[in-house]
């Protein structure tokens, strides 16, 4: 590829279009969207050549469905596809807005068209999530019986914010985070695109600052091109180059996509854990600072890193615990932004230390236990003493106290009779816990 590319040169070889409906005026992203699956760029696992959803639109058999994923992915450029190739009479309804009197009355002009002109209705509802169960059931018989085919789109999980009777009619189709070469491929495209896009306009650019702007949209095609779009502006009329300073400049500090109570809040934080129980620091970072950056309530991320600390690495090192326990008084001590520091050093202790999950693994089958079994009376010998009459009831008075024995140990029953073969507690070969587990074996040698 060239080092510099004069997209105004290539652009006057470019033939014009067929003519388009939207103004001219309107933002760059809204005049670029694809019309076509030749204009459409990504989500091949959804409607890339010889896919099932790309045959029934080829085909006009389109049913029901749910479009799935991040933003700026192709989910209404996808629903208005759709009705453009399939003949259909397309209705878009913002799930912000309306409410169920506009459902209604979509369902009258739907039931209208199919008996007069027999095209069918499909109502694409944006941000579905948002809608709440009523609203979602008015839609249930009208979606069942296909006067309505009904495209929806969510950047949340639908099985957590879509009524169950619902998804059971529709189709999930789910859509990722385009990747840096397909923003490259769709900003070179409304840079040549003299109909639609920048082609007219006298614009240099270089390969590193296209990819810069790819790089910064993060996966999001409509912010690619707002950014394309706002540097551009920047130009005077005679054209000029478009500079990664002016990218900067238009830019300012990158938006994390990042909702604190949404589906993407979850995954991170899912992530963030993961990578930390896999003794991955970089990773566990990286998390880390993806949250900060989103303005995560820092005292959330330190009771993760506690919790982390217990159940993943335990007694392989006990000073996990006390270091995760120190940070999080310490981040509530000490607050943002330095706060950022504390939390990395927990994170990368925790991320490095050897790694057990017996005593995690332990307390829940107990606790099976305890809430399916008979477990049986308290011993009498283990019983509190500490008060007058209790040796008549036999409480205590057969007691041994280890620290009188060598060792400071000496065997007797300490579990219920009821579970007397019990065994939760299986130490790892890992960090300290080998110590507990040698120690353990010769003081219990036939239960450890």
């Amino acid at each position: 590829m060239a080092e510099e590319l004069d997209l105004f040169a290539a652009a006057s070889q470019q033939q014009a279009g067929s003519g388009s409906s939207i103004p001219r005026f309107s933002p760059l992203a809204q005049r670029m969207r694809p019309r076509n699956f030749q204009e459409f760029v990504g989500q091949q696992e959804a409607v890339g050549g010889g896919r099932f959803l790309r045959q029934m639109i080829e085909k006009d058999q389109i049913s029901s469905m749910i479009f799935y994923g991040p933003p700026g992915t192709g989910k209404t450029t996808l629903a208005q596809m759709i009705a453009g190739m399939t003949g259909s009479i397309f209705k878009k309804l913002n799930a912000v807005a309306a409410g169920i009197a506009d459902i209604r009355q979509i369902v009258k002009e739907a039931d209208e068209a199919r008996k007069f002109y027999q095209q069918r209705t499909i109502v694409f509802i944006d941000e579905i999530h948002r809608f709440n169960k009523s609203q979602q059931d008015v839609l249930l018989p009208y979606v069942e019986d296909g006067r309505l085919i009904l495209i929806g789109a969510t950047t949340e999980n639908p099985f957590f914010e879509v009524n169950h009777a619902l998804l059971s009619r529709v189709r999930i189709v789910r859509l990722y985070q385009l990747t840096d070469g397909q923003l490259v491929k769709i900003l070179k495209q409304a840079l040549l695109d003299k109909e639609r896009g920048l082609g007219n306009q006298p614009i240099t650019i270089r390969d590193n600052v296209i990819l810069a702007m790819a790089q910064m949209a993060g996966g999001d095609a409509r912010m690619a091109l707002n950014i394309l779009e706002g540097t551009a502006s920047m130009l005077p009329l005679t054209g000029g180059e478009i500079t990664l300073d002016m990218v900067q400049e238009i830019l300012g500090q990158r938006v994390q996509r990042y909702d604190k109570t949404g589906d993407n809040h979850y995954d991170t934080v899912s992530a963030f854990i993961k990578s930390m129980r896999g003794s991955d620091p970089d990773a566990a970072l990286h998390y880390l600072a993806r949250m900060i950056a989103a303005g995560e309530d820092v005292k959330f991320i330190a009771r993760r890193v506690v919790i982390c600390a217990a159940e993943d690495v335990g007694n392989a090192d006990p000073m996990a615990l006390v270091m995760a326990m120190n940070a999080a008084n310490a981040v509530q001590f000490i607050g943002m932004p330095e706060a950022r520091i504390i939390l990395g050093q927990a994170v990368t202790y925790i991320a490095s230390a050897p790694k057990s999950n017996a005593a995690y693994l332990a307390i829940d089958a107990a606790l099976q236990d305890v809430r399916s079994k008979n477990c049986g009376p308290i011993p009498l010998h283990l019983r509190d003493a500490h008060y007058k009459g209790a040796a008549k009831l036999g409480h205590g008075t057969e007691y041994i106290y280890p620290h009188d024995y060598p060792g400071h140990f000496q065997e007797q029953a300490y579990l219920p009779q009821e579970l007397q073969q019990a065994h939760y507690y299986e130490p790892s070969d890992n960090g300290q816990e080998k110590n507990m587990g040698d120690y353990l074996r010769q003081c219990w040698p036939k239960r450890f």
